[in-house]
Order: structure tokens, then sequence, then C-alpha cells
């Protein structure tokens, strides 16, 4: 019976900027696809489901947009968001 080595983390960097952007780009790209067949279904479907169809149309290019510029806030281990500060001490007169 062989036990695995445990393997450890390095570093706590995130995803690259490349990756992030790539991925918010598909998540825009499936929810303003969703909103083309809400759309078409819109024009096509009998009526209670028209109306619902229409409303999804209408909501989703906001929930795209939000989900599209989500991202890239620092975090701890812990899944807190992390606020970089620096603080500065101003100089007095005849300091």
């Amino acid at each position: 019976m062989s036990i695995e080595p445990e393997v450890h983390r390095i570093t706590d960097a995130g995803v690259s900027l490349t990756d992030d952007q790539a991925g918010r780009q598909r998540r825009y790209l499936i929810a303003m696809s969703m909103r083309t067949l809400c759309v078409l279904g819109a024009v096509l479907a009998p009526s209670p489901w028209r109306w619902i169809l229409a409303v999804g149309a209408v909501i989703l290019p906001y929930i795209a947009v939000v989900m599209a510029n989500a991202g890239r806030e620092v975090s701890d281990g812990d899944g807190l968001r992390v606020v970089m500060r620096t603080t500065r001490k101003s100089l007095g007169r005849g300091e």
C-alpha cells in the first residue's frame, strides 16, 4: 500500500489577468446568448411563455454586465476581501 505524498501550495496567487478576462467574457457571451434565445422564444411562444421570456430578455443584459464586471478582488485564504491601504503621515511645519 503506497501513500501519496501531501502536496503543498507554494503561493496564494490568484488566476492570471488573461484567464480572468477570458472567463468573464465567456460568462457574458453565455448570458447574451440566453438573451437571444429569450427574444426568439418571446416571438414564437404562446402567450403565457411569451411574457416570461420577454422579462428574461429584459433582465439578462443587466445580469450579464454585473457578472462581467465582477472580479479581480484580492482575498485572503478565508475568502474575505482584503483592502490594501497605505497610511501616510503628514509632516507639519517645523518637523
